[in-house]
């Protein structure tokens, strides 16, 4: 009864589907690289994991209690690894506090604010996503109008702690403004539906990562067995639809290094991160760089699987002989599935199958194993972490980007000895390494430089380097390099540079020929607004305006490009069309504070300190520590004679920082003079 079922369902399904006519195809499967899979056509639609389980309920069941199935999930406790029932976390940085707690199913985040034991400051957001399998973290997004950020508290399983979030730590808690970019959703969750023109504004956002991560978008082949052309998978490869197992050796990494090659990834020109589909090459939409330093072998970073096995002896040995038999490229190869099946959790498979695994090629120790526990265990059938293969050439430890976190090493190697008797180097930093192309262009590695300066490490040696690479000394280099140049000398602060790079070429050209491409990745809208920041840090206002202009009519959803054209607006008197664009930024993201503070200090201007205060009052309630929002009050006690309420505000400032010039010399002066 429950097969019939299934069957009735699944021709429901299928009736109400949009025909899209099947195609035969006759396909070589001599060498798998000429291979063109249908769903690889712009045709192709995603149909979501619901749409798979009607046929395939089984592998459904299993995949969806794997750390891919629950990586994205709504904010329920039932979905949460977390143990409530807490301390406080405490930023010793900023002096904020954290608490999540429960109504009902739901999560919340309180921050908080201690003065003299008592309250002073609190904001609480409901928590509308868990983002992480819980195996190791759960961290926590929120949702305001669609647009997605990211909240300040971090669950970390193994140990049990609650914490701030990776990047947070060390007094770069940006609270809650983390924008969650494409990027970072494409990886750690199925295919959302982003709005063009913005960062982080979603439309529809999946519960997890779905099958056709892995298998590429199934309208075709749904469409195909709904037509009765079945193909025996066991004899041939059914092209509707991506087998990995299928793919070559190459692209089975390809597919698997989308999300497990983490670093600092470049897009290619006019790619975005949702074109990459499984059996396409993904050197031909991205590029994935690693820093290498002189102690790269003994440091890892969380997402480092792919690369780590492909530095291992067991990769490479095996790649080579793989590359000797052209008719099945596939067979025989160590890959990520040699060890991992994306259908199952890897919670219920047993210590002894990946020993096993070890085992096929190993067929035991050999004689540089100073394991020898190993053979008694078998016997024993007392086998455990600490007799087998995985401890010693697999060690744990944790990585160099995550805290909390104990991972393998997926570098397949023999320990070394002595390693406490190594003396300590000062590691040297290498150069960047492609590690999915082994030819990026200049245009790529040039920014791959430029990203990891502005990403990773401020090191002005990065910037140096990528103007280096690019050489351009010609108009024509400037064109074809124009918007990388201008994100180069941005970083660099050469605002000057910028403004002669687009004098050279003409301010209406490079208006409306050279930066005129709405896209997903917003590449126009950011040199617009880098060229429009340029004018304004020269006070050169009108042209500022006009390239602020132009980056929100690229980008509209970006509230800050439209924040930043509000401003210049007061500036050049056109006070109407500030207001718009500040009342548009609130109806979109009402905790915006810049919005608030600008429309305060706007309202100043005007001689309306009553409307100035409302706005101020405002924004402190959903931020007490905002610089710029905070000297505006400064200003608006000074304005109204009192300084008492002044000095307060300035305290809170040198609170957070201490080294806050203006704060220290506006307190000093108040101290000296009387109003």
């Amino acid at each position: 009864m429950r097969f019939l079922f299934n069957i009735f369902i699944c021709s429901v399904f299928f009736s109400c589907t949009h025909n899209t006519n099947s195609v035969d195809v006759q396909v070589s499967d001599k060498h798998f690289n000429q291979t063109v899979y249908l769903n690889h056509s712009d045709s192709a639609k995603y149909v979501g994991k619901q749409t798979c389980a009607l046929c395939h309920q089984d592998i459904y069941n299993t995949f969806i209690q794997t750390g891919m199935g629950k990586s994205m999930r709504i904010a329920q406790k039932k979905f949460s690894a977390a143990n409530f029932n807490h301390a406080v976390i405490k930023d010793e940085f900023s002096h904020l506090n954290y608490t999540m707690f429960l109504i009902h199913d739901s999560l919340y985040m309180k921050e908080y604010y201690l003065h003299n034991s008592d309250t002073a400051f609190q904001f609480i957001r409901k928590i509308n996503y868990i983002i992480g399998s819980g195996q190791h973290t759960n961290s926590h997004l929120y949702n305001i109008n669609g647009y997605v950020y990211q909240a300040p508290m971090t669950f970390y399983v193994q140990k049990q702690v609650w914490d701030l979030p990776p990047g947070f730590e060390n007094g770069n808690n940006t609270r809650f403004s983390r924008k969650i970019g494409a990027e970072c959703m494409t990886c750690h969750n199925a295919y959302p539906e982003i709005t063009m023109g913005s960062e982080n504004k979603y439309s529809f956002v999946p519960d997890g990562i779905d099958c056709e991560r892995c298998h590429g978008p199934g309208s075709i082949h749904v469409n195909k067995i709904k037509n009765g052309n079945i193909t025996d998978t066991l004899k041939d490869i059914d092209y509707s639809i991506v087998n990995p197992a299928k793919l070559s050796i190459e692209k089975q990494f390809d597919v698997c290094m989308r999300c497990h090659l983490q670093g600092n990834t470049v897009l290619k020109k006019d790619y975005t991160f949702f074109d990459f589909k499984p059996g396409m090459n993904l050197r031909d939409f991205m590029d994935v760089f690693l820093p290498r330093y002189s102690d790269s072998k003994e440091n890892f970073i969380m997402a480092s699987h792919a690369d780590r096995l492909k530095q291992s002896q067991c990769f490479i040995q095996s790649f080579n002989q793989v590359k000797q038999n052209a008719l099945k490229p596939y067979t025989n190869a160590l890959t990520c599935v040699t060890c991992h099946n994306p259908h199952i959790s890897v919670k219920t498979i047993s210590h002894e199958h990946f020993i096993q695994t070890c085992l096929k090629c190993h067929h035991a120790p050999n004689k540089e194993c100073t394991n020898k526990a190993y053979l008694s265990a078998k016997k024993s059938n007392h086998l455990n972490q600490s007799t087998d293969c995985i401890t010693c050439h697999m060690p744990t430890s944790g990585s160099a980007d995550i805290p909390h976190v104990s991972i393998h090493d997926h570098y397949i190697h023999i320990p070394k000895k002595n390693l406490s008797s190594k003396k300590e180097t000062k590691k040297t930093f290498l150069g960047l390494q492609a590690i999915n192309d082994s030819l990026p262009d200049k245009n790529t590695k040039a920014l791959a430089y430029i990203y990891q300066y502005e990403k990773f490490d401020a090191h002005e040696y990065y910037l140096d380097s990528a103007e280096k690479i690019l050489n351009a000394s010609s108009i024509n280099d400037i064109k074809t390099y124009f918007t990388t140049l201008i994100h180069l000398y941005f970083c660099k602060k050469d605002y000057i540079r910028i403004i002669k790079i687009v004098q050279n070429i003409g301010v209406t050209e490079v208006l409306n020929t050279i930066l005129n491409k709405t896209s997903y990745n917003n590449t126009h809208a950011w040199s617009s607004y880098r060229i429009g920041e340029a004018y304004y840090q020269a006070k050169q206002y009108k042209e500022a305006e006009l390239f602020y202009n132009k980056s929100v009519n690229l980008a509209p959803y970006i509230l800050d490009f439209r924040n930043k054209l509000a401003v210049i607006q007061m500036i050049n008197q056109k006070i109407s069309f500030a207001y718009q664009n500040w009342r548009f930024i609130l109806k979109e993201n009402p905790f915006f504070v810049s919005a608030y503070s600008n429309l305060g200090y706007a309202k100043m201007i005007i001689n309306e300190p009553d409307s100035a205060w409302y706005y101020y009052q405002k924004g402190l309630k959903y931020d007490l520590f905002n610089e710029p929002l905070l000297m505006n009050v400064v200003a608006y006690f000074m304005q109204q004679k009192n300084t008492l309420k002044a000095k307060e505000y300035l305290l809170i400032i040198l609170k957070q920082n201490p080294n806050h010039t203006q704060a220290k010399q506006l307190y000093e002066f108040i101290n000296k003079k009387s109003f």
